[in-house]
């Protein structure tokens, strides 16, 4: 399947697949860094409002939605020179090399609108598939926030910040 997998901009005609990805990553409260009791009006206001040149993006394979990923500046002024970016893959398409397709084109297109750096400021320190791909493709963890992510069962963990040059 990882050989179908295309990314390209969101449209808002994938919204209906998009919500529910987004909803089972949030409401697991393992990997991402939002409320678990987030709405859909929330999540679409948050994942589609990416600033000034920001993009989304979606992974698919025909008309399926196998994943999605939000960038944009990672701080407005002086900082805007450096990117960030999000992804989420819904649960029945990870390892299938749908977050590396994600994150290779958002590193494309950060390079593309001529960002200096990408940055991630929240990557919950538990989420090794996440680190171990991150890494792979040229980011370092240049520091962990300690116990700044509080795990469903109460235990708190690291958030780590990652980093890469472009």
């Amino acid at each position: 399947m990882a050989s179908a997998v295309k990314v390209r901009d969101y449209a808002d005609a994938d919204w209906p697949q998009v919500w529910p990805i987004i909803e089972q990553v949030v409401r697991a409260g393992d990997t991402f860094p939002y409320p678990t009791d987030l709405s859909e009006a929330d999540a679409r206001a948050i994942w589609l409002e990416n600033g000034p040149g920001g993009r989304a993006s979606v992974a698919v394979d025909g008309d399926r939605v196998l994943g999605t990923a939000k960038m944009g500046r990672n701080r407005p002024g002086p900082g805007a020179h450096v990117s960030t970016a999000s992804y989420m893959v819904a649960a029945d398409s990870r390892g299938l090399g749908v977050g590396q397709a994600l994150v290779i084109d958002s590193i494309q297109w950060a390079r593309e609108s001529g960002f200096a750096a990408m940055q991630f400021n929240a990557v919950v320190a538990t989420n090794k598939s996440a680190v171990r791909l991150y890494e792979s493709l040229g980011f370092t963890v240049i520091g962990t926030v300690p116990r700044a992510h509080e795990l469903p069962s109460g235990e708190r963990v690291g958030l780590s910040i990652m980093h890469l040059d472009l």
